[in-house]
């Protein structure tokens, strides 16, 4: 099984046959001489007398074969060399930047291309009444993992009861909202009353009073913020492995700069894949206040708390759980590209599209 790979420190890529070696960076070392003749440099500085130097003999192999995605934190320039290297192997890229925040993503060509999956992907974001359906589909399974997280914590000595009845409230009306603002407006709702349970569940043991994003001002909005880049990231990674276009989407506003789309589908699986990383982490104490900087009116994850989550979200997402529809186990990341495969199925009329819903 393919896995996304994440990159924390400085350095550099090489690739020799199918084999790719990370080489970290050495500081304040000489800079090296030209790199082996059969050895490409896939990340690298430039060679302007002050470039770094790196530690082959510490490397680390990465077989091409085994490559999903690259998730790069750390202080690394690439070449073009190194893009078309990915575009050859069809690996997207994803960057954060100094502070862990989600910079953008490089996405190789589609290799996976359907003009008719295209036409009808439009059809149906240009249908008002058609977009609305698929609208209310990702807001309805959004709205139900999140009561699940909620019920599962009011059942534990944590009285959630309020913000339970409030999300099962506005999830009723769902189905007679007819626009998108409308339904924007209740997907907030939602969520504002399930960030209101988290100071419940996390035991008070931070001061989170609303979701605050641009930029996140506590431990808890900074947690949040990075764990959902990630859910966006991995659903990003598997829409690039159907026919769907990623710029298309239903929920959120189609804009310039931004994979829409995988917005869309991380509304889904953000409760299951996020915010249960951030209760366990919490609560059992693996991350702490000293594990967060907070500056003036801004608060991020020290490097080394970003580590841990990756980590715990790396776990979770190779995971295995028996699929109640196909027999048999099948990944948290494969859960969303089996999620893209069913829109695709709505979108080209083979079978109606119900959302993803947690059944354990």
């Amino acid at each position: 099984m393919k896995r996304s790979y994440y990159i924390f420190n400085s350095g550099r890529l090489r690739r020799k046959d199918n084999t790719v070696f990370f080489e970290p960076q050495i500081a304040e070392a000489k800079p090296p001489a030209n790199p082996l003749p059969e050895e490409d440099i896939l990340l690298d500085t430039p060679d302007d007398g002050d470039s770094p130097a790196f530690d082959a003999k510490q490397r680390r192999v990465v077989p091409i074969d085994d490559i999903d995605s690259f998730c790069v934190f750390g202080e690394i320039t690439f070449n073009s060399r190194f893009l078309n290297f990915l575009a050859q192997q069809n690996i997207p890229l994803h960057v954060f930047n100094y502070y862990g925040f989600y910079s953008g993503s490089y996405y190789p060509r589609e290799y996976l291309q359907s003009g008719f999956l295209l036409v009808n992907q439009v059809e149906h974001y240009r249908s008002p009444k058609k977009r609305v359906v698929l609208a209310q589909k990702f807001v309805e399974g959004a709205a139900a993992n999140i009561l699940k997280n909620l019920r599962y914590y009011n059942n534990r000595e944590t009285d959630v009861q309020r913000h339970l009845e409030a999300v099962e409230h506005y999830t009723q009306s769902l189905h007679t909202s007819t626009d998108i603002p409308t339904l924007m407006g209740l997907e907030g709702n939602i969520r504002q009353q399930y960030y209101g349970a988290f100071p419940a569940i996390l035991k008070e043991q931070y001061d989170f009073e609303k979701r605050v994003k641009h930029p996140p001002d506590n431990a808890v909005n900074a947690l949040i913020s990075f764990a959902n880049s990630m859910v966006y990231t991995a659903c990003l990674s598997e829409i690039y492995r159907t026919q769907l276009s990623p710029l298309v989407s239903f929920l959120h506003e189609p804009g310039e700069r931004r994979f829409s789309l995988a917005l869309d589908l991380a509304e889904i699986f953000k409760p299951l894949m996020a915010d249960r990383i951030i209760f366990k982490m919490l609560n059992q104490k693996m991350l702490s206040h000293k594990d967060f900087d907070k500056a003036l009116n801004y608060c991020y994850l020290k490097p080394e708390a970003r580590k841990l989550f990756v980590k715990e979200f790396e776990e979770k997402m190779t995971t295995t759980i028996e699929h109640r529809k196909l027999k048999r186990k099948v990944s948290y990341r494969r859960l969303i590209r089996l999620e893209c495969y069913k829109l695709i199925k709505h979108l080209t009329g083979a079978e109606e599209y119900e959302p993803f819903k947690m059944w354990w």
